[in-house]
């Protein structure tokens, strides 16, 4: 199996798969697969990157993730500490793909649906009262069977395609797509910034983890996830200080220095240019 491409277990008789992950914490590999990806958070939180968006997921949220796009739901690190009062509950709805593409889609009465499956190859967020409506219909259907499945399906898609509460992930008009060894490649870095970004991180060292020069590898980063790697990385310790703020006992001095920063004034300069507030104005707030 290539590194990132992912074999979701649709056969060709199913006009649809529904997954209910009830485990210690998801999948955590940076994967990809065809299939259009409705998923409903239920029990979880943590971290997701869908091509070059990196943010909080969190109980309730709904993703819809394109074909190919890039992407994985990291849980916070407390969920890999095989704590038995933590679990992750979601439920994800994966189409058949010939069911859209070669089916579907081929009618006039059916046009609307096409635009919604094109944003979500920029991977979307669910929000306002279509979050709410659209959550009540994953459920019907959870509990469907037969033609009403496919007649749920259907006005899941059709309220998504109507709606005005759709967050589009990527800023970019184009999903990010990964070669089998740049997947190898852009698993490793990420999956080592997951597990490290706790500590101090040089750019050489990760560059030592792709195998590559220093310039290479800078140059390599910003071209496949049009950042640059000190950028990626206080991205991800930003999402990481979110979960730590939002606890009573923590203080904003120890959350910067537990989530990786060393001085507290560039602490509270990310901070606030990734998310458009203080670390104060949001503890505040929670």
């Amino acid at each position: 199996m290539k590194p990132i491409a992912f074999k979701i277990p649709i056969t060709n008789k199913e006009l649809l798969r529904f997954q209910i992950d009830d485990e210690s914490y998801l999948y955590d590999k940076l994967h990809l697969h065809p299939e259009l990806q409705i998923g409903l958070i239920l029990k979880s939180e943590g971290t997701v990157i869908a091509g070059d968006y990196i943010g909080r997921f969190v109980p309730g949220d709904i993703f819809v993730i394109g074909s190919n796009l890039p992407h994985v739901f990291k849980n916070d690190s407390k969920y890999f500490q095989d704590r038995k009062d933590l679990r992750v509950y979601a439920f994800t709805i994966y189409p058949n793909e010939k069911l859209l593409n070669e089916g579907l889609l081929s009618y006039k009465e059916t046009a609307s649906l096409k635009k919604i499956l094109q944003d979500a190859t920029k991977g979307m967020k669910v929000e306002g009262e279509t979050k709410k409506s659209i959550t009540e219909k994953i459920w019907k259907l959870k509990r469907s069977t037969g033609m009403n499945r496919l007649m749920m399906l259907l006005e899941i898609l059709k309220t998504l395609s109507e709606s005005k509460e759709i967050k589009i992930l990527n800023k970019h008009l184009s999903p990010i797509s990964y070669s089998e060894k740049e997947g190898k490649r852009m698993i490793d870095i990420f999956q080592f910034t997951f597990e490290q970004s706790h500590r101090a991180i040089s750019v050489d060292e990760v560059a030592a983890i792709a195998n590559m020069s220093i310039p290479s590898f800078c140059r390599y980063f910003k071209l496949h996830t049009r950042k640059t790697y000190i950028e990626f990385l206080n991205e991800i310790r930003i999402n990481n200080a979110y979960m730590l703020l939002q606890q009573e006992d923590s203080g904003i001095a120890d959350v910067c220095y537990r989530v990786g920063f060393n001085n507290l004034s560039n602490f509270n300069r990310i901070f606030k240019k990734i998310t458009g507030h203080t670390p104060r104005e949001f503890k505040n707030a929670t």
